[in-house]
Parts: structure tokens; sequence; C-alpha cells
């Protein structure tokens, strides 16, 4: 997989690329991440990539011009699944992240200021938000994604790092982990997990799961129940 960003800090992305799974991906050749900063692409000789909103009012808006030039700039756009980042944009799921895996190439618009010019949207495919809030920029949102998306790549995780029971995998939180010690403060782990029994272990663990989501997610508990023919 590529992944192409476009950002006006790529210097957020140092560590990001550097560390953690999606690091040991870049380096394994499972992931390519190329950050690019759209500013250079500016027609302005101040190198200016936002101006003032045409009809007045507060902050700055991004200008079409360089992003769009940022974009023809990189190899196969036409054929990459183009996403803004954006509070405006479908709130990020794990299926949404389990599609994006399937493509070939990416490429995330970071935006930033008060907005960016309307036109800009036509050449982008998706806006996605990672939640109900407004960060000061889409670089952390950004890497929100990509972490998500990568780690679900073939050979990203390791045995040991299996993203099969994660939370959200089957529509439901995940159960909840001990280790040692056995007992701890008064907490013991419970005596299931060391039955050595596989399959009562597994009944335990989805019925963890079904607790902890009914107590916590609501809705995903009932949607879960629905979809299996179940009663709430």
């Amino acid at each position: 997989m590529r992944i192409d960003v476009l950002t006006l800090f790529p210097r957020m992305f140092d560590n990001f690329l550097e560390e953690t799974i999606v690091g040991r991906a870049v380096r394994e050749g499972i992931v390519a991440i190329n950050i690019i900063d759209f500013r250079v692409f500016s027609d302005n000789k101040h190198m200016k990539v936002d101006d003032t909103p045409f009809g007045g009012g507060a902050g700055m808006v991004l200008r079409v011009q360089p992003v769009v030039d940022a974009l023809r700039s990189i190899e196969g756009y036409e054929d990459a699944l183009k996403i803004i980042m954006t509070p405006q944009g479908d709130v990020l799921k794990q299926e949404m992240m389990a599609d994006y895996k399937e493509r070939d190439h990416l490429i995330i618009l970071c935006g930033h200021y008060e907005g960016f010019d309307e036109r800009i949207r036509p050449y982008f495919d998706l806006e996605v938000s990672i939640g109900d809030y407004v960060l000061t920029g889409g670089e952390i949102a950004s890497m929100v994604l990509m972490d998500g998306v990568v780690r679900l790549l073939p050979d990203a995780l390791n045995k040991e790092e299996s993203h099969i029971n994660d939370s959200f995998q089957d529509g439901l939180l995940e159960h909840p982990h001990y280790t040692r010690p056995r007992s701890y403060d008064g907490m013991d782990v419970p005596e299931v997990l060391f039955s050595g029994h596989h399959k009562r272990i597994e009944e335990w663990r989805h019925e963890e799961s079904l607790k902890r989501t009914k107590k916590r997610r609501k809705d995903l508990y009932d949607a879960y129940m629905k979809e299996h023919g179940k009663e709430a």
C-alpha cells in the first residue's frame, strides 16, 4: 500500500513514521508513506496558502491552487482513494478502515485554518472525521486514520498483536485482559483463565464482551443482538 499525505506541517509526522507499528511497517516495506508539504506548490511569492474569506468573516481559508497542484503532482492520483480529514466528514469507524486497507493507494489531505475553499472538495472522494470535535488541523486526525488502516495490513502485526479480537472487530467491545500477578490489591484474575479449557475461556470472553458492550455502548449491543436474531 502507498499513502500520500498533503500537509503544511510535515515535521509532525517524523516520530509517527519512526516509532510503533506504523514505523515498523514502513521499514519492512509493508506500506510506503510519503509526506508532502503543499506549501511549496503555492504560486504566491511569499508561499502563502491561505487568504481571507470572500464575504467577510473570521479566520483564514485554505486556497484551492496549492492543494490541487500538490495533488496533481502525485503519480497515479487519479486512481487513488482521496480523503479529506474534516469535522464535516463521516465519523471514522472500524469497518471504514477495513475497507480502506483494500486500496492500493490513499491520498489524505490535512486541512487547516478556518476551513478550505469549497472548490477543493470536487477533487477528493471522501471526507472523514475522527469525532464530533474540532482540532487545529488535520494532521493528528490523519495519523489516527493511517494507524488504524496500517495495523490491518497483512504482516503489519505480529501474531501476538493480532487485531482479530479488537474492539469493534465483531461489533462488540473487547473482553477484559489479565496478566501477572494472579492477585493484586485484593483483585483476583478469573479462575476460568487458568482452566486450560479453550472453549470455556472463549465462551467467558464472549460473555464479558457482551456485558461490557451493553454497559458502555448500548447502541452497539442492540445492533449486535438484532443482527444475530437475539433479544437485547
